[in-house]
């Protein structure tokens, strides 16, 4: 797959793309993916997708408790996947902001992108205040000689598939349900760094992450999760808060490595999240606190 920023090349001079900010690429938007792959096979096109850099959108965004669901490196990696062969991954800045929709239209779509074929799910809006909308780009396809699919909202269990519900399960703590919609589990990455060393001294280690992104912060509690290390998948528990027995300030991500014993401050390591196991717990002391974490370790390791 080759990523590309604005530069138009002879080589693919006729592309589908799909438009969108593709957040989780969840069920949705791997429906919306194939559908254009699809037509672009069809019509002897080039596959593409345009979006936007997640770190650039974060400074505009008016929902702020709208976070990232993934990374842009997990974004380029699941894209790849899909068999995608261009990513415009671009950063949004104020004079794309403020494009009209039809300056949006002509100087990116049409001059950029050379799209012979746009597609687009049901909600999508584009252009200045999100003025532009389905039908106003079929009206410019007409215009300007591009083909426009719209495509309608998938759902489950009468639920429409969105970014925004997903985020609200995972706030919720419901987790299998939100990996039931994300098609593959809800998944954090950062680098491992020095903690106050409390597990290590209490019998179970910790890697404490610094996040790579503005991820959607899961409810706060104790998660069954895998985590990935130097290409390696081992299962883990997951503690997400405040560290309240010791009144801690400030919040972390703590996860406990299952049969796991190497140095790996300042390593890279992804954190697959399976399932809720309970809320966060001031404990009176800290034997109560080893018990329960043993107890969490050890449900863990029978529901695997």
């Amino acid at each position: 797959m080759k990523i590309e920023s604005f530069k138009f090349s002879e080589e693919y001079a006729n592309t589908a793309v799909a438009l969108g900010n593709f957040d989780g690429l969840h069920l949705g938007h791997q429906y919306l993916i194939e559908e254009m792959k699809k037509s672009a096979r069809e019509k002897n096109l080039t596959t593409s997708v345009f979006t936007f850099n997640n770190d650039t959108l974060v400074k505009f965004k008016t929902n702020k408790s709208n976070n990232i669901l993934t990374s842009n490196d997990q974004k380029i990696s699941l894209l790849e996947d899909m068999g995608v062969e261009i990513l415009y991954i671009v950063d949004f800045t104020e004079s794309l902001m403020h494009m009209t929709p039809y300056e949006f239209v002509k100087n990116i779509i049409v001059e950029e992108l050379r799209a012979k074929l746009v597609v687009i799910g049901f909600d999508y809006r584009f252009g200045y205040k999100a003025q532009g909308d389905g039908e106003f780009l079929k009206k410019a396809g007409e215009e300007f000689g591009f083909e426009v699919h719209i495509i309608q909202p998938i759902t489950k269990d009468n639920n429409i598939i969105s970014s925004s519900y997903i985020r609200e399960l995972i706030n919720e703590g419901l987790i299998r349900e939100a990996n039931t919609l994300l098609g593959r589990p809800f998944t954090i990455s950062g680098t491992v760094i020095k903690g106050k060393g409390r597990g290590k001294g209490l019998g179970f280690a910790t890697a404490n992450l610094k996040l790579s992104t503005d991820y959607q912060i899961p409810r706060l509690g104790v998660y069954k999760t895998h985590t990935h290390v130097n290409g390696k998948k081992y299962l883990s528990v997951t503690n997400v808060g405040n560290n309240p027995t010791f009144n801690d300030a400030g919040f972390s991500f703590e996860t406990h490595i299952i049969d796991f014993n190497e140095d790996i401050y300042g390593k890279k390591i992804e954190v697959l999240f399976d399932d809720f196991i309970r809320d966060e717990i001031k404990f009176s002391n800290k034997d109560e606190l080893i018990n329960q974490v043993m107890d969490d370790i050890k449900k863990t390791i029978e529901s695997n």
